[in-house]
């Protein structure tokens, strides 16, 4: 079975490939015939094929037919950002009186405006200032020859020469959507969470632990597949917006199926922590509960049948019986409260298993209503389909422009617009110093390669220039293998194309280094005019080194802050909202909905942590102390396991929410407030731990830390140290709070007294609770892992020192108290 898997995979991979590459090479073979074998008329006006190139490849990666209709505006707003102010720019100076210093001058400060609207999108940025490389440098080379008005004319049917080809490459021979992506992926998603909710409840039902163990380890390999799953269905949820005009005659139109398709991979990762933490085999397993088991479990499979069939916004053909009775009979089996803190993990096993049967009924029975676009095509017509992630223009009036600059001044997006214009300001001038003729070159690789965020600097630069270099390289034996046969060059392209679509793929060059290699060979192949192709590409060589050297000098200039130093700031960050998040937790006071935007909180922390952690991987070490990579990655997995927790709370206390109410009013407040007053304290323990360590992480180095003790005067004694200031935790620690949690759930469980027909509410209580006494043990356990994660970390920043958390909590308290 696992050789048919690798097999299939295998297939796919290939797949996906092939036709990414056979996409590419299509269009490239439509800019081809346009610039070379098209009318005259044409070709008269697209004076820069090479652009036109450039133009596609930047519209065609990874695109599909809404990517390539947004590549379309994309490439039109980026043409009336340059080719209008160009015309009016060279119309009242004069390509004549273009110098070095004032082209390089022009273009920073052009390019300085174009990459600061944070709403504009990076593929619109990236065609607009490769056309301002082109306007003012080449207009500069070639001043006597060119006119004013006439130049950016014909830059500007270039790059719709570019634009065009994307979308009829992406038209033939059939249309390649991203609703079939998207569809396609949810199908597999859905096969892959049947497989793993079968496993999970083999692996719960086993007799001995090695099986069990077994079981769990293909699950987890199938959840890796299911991220990338949602992954590509989240991917391509823009490019559905823009097909949606399409497709709207065919099927539903649904916004975010990727979200929906994540709720039910929430109890799924659930239950995967749930086993993680159970014993084999389960004491209070019984036959009859066993069999509720079973039957949910086919209930649910059935519902997620009903998902490969369908997207989750479409209308299924046949809806599922009712099947509550049998989740009645399952949940009448769970009236009994956990006896100790070892049967929460089942409890929150049943839990979560109850969580995905309601989700995935819902989303068979309710396909998504309220997340289908009701417009009528009027309005669909009147609006653009970028209203809803705001992250490219939806508009030019006058409004918009100006809400769009003025969310635009922030201290972030001067310093990358600063980044942008000097980066391609001082590329081009020390470009046309070296070799004039060649100078525009050393431009366009900076003005293409526009990152709107920061990046690992040297790590990027140095898969572009060797991309561009095996580009080259690639192109300069195609045009000698070819050299008899120039009119059919273009067949050298298509091994290049798949070569490079698994080239992206890869960890070594990725997609900047795959888009430099495919640059710099079809700028070889399909290249005019240029003399020989090896003196050619030796002159563009080394002209991209010039431009790619002087980004790197302005970004470190701009951004003397390592990515090292900025992973330790946002590791501090991640700790304060953990400290956030656990210390307001209140069952009584704060809703759901509450409790989820906290974890969103968290979450929006862990992104931007993971991104500092991946550049300063890829960073230089230089003279520093190399970047503890595996430490910042473990203290990553258990905040992200922390955070996924949380969720749990949150969805617990959803079930709750009724139930408090209802048990409010029968007069059980004061126990009510009890076991808030119980959760309320494990938090505020882990909320402690999460602001010691907060402290501890903030510190230069111990050196430091006992010059400032020592300047100070003040003394510590580690014995009288508050136990609020240890941010250690033990076993016995948790198991207490626990089970003090867990005894006056059992004296609150004493006292109510229910009707007959409320045995499912009495139920719901029992697996809500459970679950949120099972969160909160793992939540202090992962505390633990915390301290350790946090000590290495230390140790590893003070190798000659002996580390003691606890000591250096004292030291801080009373340095700072």
């Amino acid at each position: 079975m696992s050789i048919n898997v690798q097999s299939e995979r295998t297939r796919d991979f290939w797949r996906s490939s092939l036709i990414a590459a056979s996409r590419t090479a299509l269009a490239c073979i439509i800019v081809g015939c346009i610039t070379l074998y098209g009318p005259t008329s044409i070709k008269k006006q697209v004076a820069f094929p090479a652009f036109a190139y450039v133009a596609m490849i930047l519209i065609v990666t990874n695109a599909t037919l809404g990517d390539t209709i947004r590549g379309l505006w994309l490439s039109f707003y980026a043409t009336l950002q340059t080719v209008c102010p160009a015309i009016l720019c060279l119309w009242i100076m004069g390509p004549t009186r273009l110098t070095t210093a004032s082209t390089s001058l022009v273009l920073a400060i052009a390019s300085f405006f174009i990459a600061l609207p944070k709403s504009t999108h990076v593929v619109a940025k990236r065609i607009a200032l490769g056309q301002l490389v082109i306007i003012y440098v080449v207009g500069y080379i070639n001043a006597e020859q060119i006119h004013p008005i006439m130049h950016p004319v014909h830059v500007a049917a270039s790059t719709a020469v570019g634009a065009l080809a994307c979308f009829l490459a992406m038209l033939l021979p059939f249309p390649h959507l991203a609703s079939s992506q998207v569809k396609t992926n949810s199908k597999l998603f859905a096969e892959n969470a049947t497989e793993r909710l079968k496993l999970y409840v083999k692996a719960f039902c086993a007799e001995d632990t090695t099986s069990s163990q077994a079981l769990i380890s293909q699950a987890k390999c199938l959840s890796v597949k299911a991220k990338k799953f949602i992954q590509c269905i989240k991917s391509k949820q823009e490019s559905m917006q823009w097909e949606r005009f399409l497709i709207k005659f065919f099927r539903p139109y649904c916004k975010n199926p990727g979200d929906r398709f994540q709720e039910i991979e929430t109890p799924l990762k659930g239950m995967e922590i749930a086993l993680s933490n159970s014993q084999v085999p389960v004491t209070i397993f019984g036959e009859e509960l066993k069999d509720g088991m079973d039957r949910i479990e086919g209930e649910i499979s059935q519902n997620l049948h009903q998902l490969r069939k369908h997207m989750p916004c479409e209308t299924p053909t046949t809806v599922p019986e009712s099947t509550n009775g049998h989740v009645m009979n399952f949940l009448q089996k769970l009236e009994i409260l956990p006896s100790n803190d070892k049967d929460l993990p089942s409890y929150f096993f049943f839990f979560c298993m109850k969580l995905l049967h309601s989700q995935s009924r819902a989303m068979t029975i309710h396909p998504n209503p309220q997340k289908i676009d009701k417009q009528t095509p009027q309005t669909q017509a009147q609006q653009h389909p970028s209203n809803h992630n705001k992250k490219h223009p939806d508009g030019l009036s006058l409004s918009w422009i100006l809400a769009n600059w003025a969310t635009s001044l922030n201290k972030e997006r001067l310093l990358i617009a600063l980044n942008c214009s000097l980066s391609l300001g001082f590329a081009v001038l020390v470009g046309l110093y070296y070799s004039k003729p060649n100078g525009f070159w050393s431009g366009l690789p900076v003005a293409v390669s526009f990152a709107a965020a920061r990046e690992a600097t040297f790590k990027v630069t140095n898969v572009k220039f060797q991309g561009t270099v095996i580009g080259n390289v690639y192109g300069v034996l195609g045009c000698f293998i070819f050299e008899r046969f120039v009119q059919i060059r273009f067949i050298a392209l298509l091994p290049w194309f798949i070569f490079t679509s698994f080239l992206q793929q890869s960890k070594m060059y990725g997609q900047a280094g795959a888009v430099s290699a495919v640059i710099g060979a079809i700028l070889i192949l399909g290249r005019r005019n240029f003399g020989p192709p090896s003196d050619f590409a030796i002159a563009r060589i080394v002209e991209t080194f010039i431009g790619l050297f002087c980004s790197i000098i302005i970004d470190i200039l701009l951004q003397p802050t390592r990515a090292a130093s900025l992973a330790k700031i946002h590791l501090t960050k991640t700790l304060g909202a953990l400290h956030t998040a656990f210390s307001s937790i209140d069952l009584l006071t704060m809703s759901k909905a509450e409790l989820l935007e906290t974890t969103k909180s968290i979450k929006i922390h862990l992104n931007e942590l993971g991104k500092f952690v991946g550049e300063a991987e890829a960073e230089p070490n230089f003279w520093f102390l190399p970047f503890h990579t595996q430490g910042y990655n473990k203290l990553m997995g258990i905040f992200t396991k922390m955070s996924d927790l949380l969720v749990f709370v949150a969805h617990a206390n959803g079930i709750l929410e009724e139930q408090i109410r209802r048990l409010d009013m029968m007069g059980f407040k004061d126990e009510l407030d009890r076991i808030n007053v119980d959760v309320k304290h494990v938090g505020n323990v882990i909320a402690n731990s999460m602001k010691s360590f907060q402290e501890i992480a903030c510190i230069k180095s111990m050196l430091v830390l006992e010059k400032d003790l020592t300047k100070s005067g003040k003394t510590y004694d580690i014995e009288l140290g508050k136990p609020s200031k240890d941010p250690r935790l033990d076993e016995k620690e948790i198991a207490k709070n626990i089970n003090v949690f867990l005894d006056h759930l059992k004296e609150v469980f004493e006292k109510i007294e229910l009707h007959e027909d409320e045995t499912e509410m009495k139920s719901q209580i029992v697996m809500s609770f459970s679950a949120i006494g099972f969160c909160l043990s793992s939540l202090m356990k992962e505390t633990k892992e915390v301290e350790k994660g946090i000590k290495e970390l230390v140790q590893w920043e003070n190798p000659t020192s002996n580390v003691n958390l606890h000591e250096i909590s004292c030291k801080i308290h009373a340095l700072y108290d």
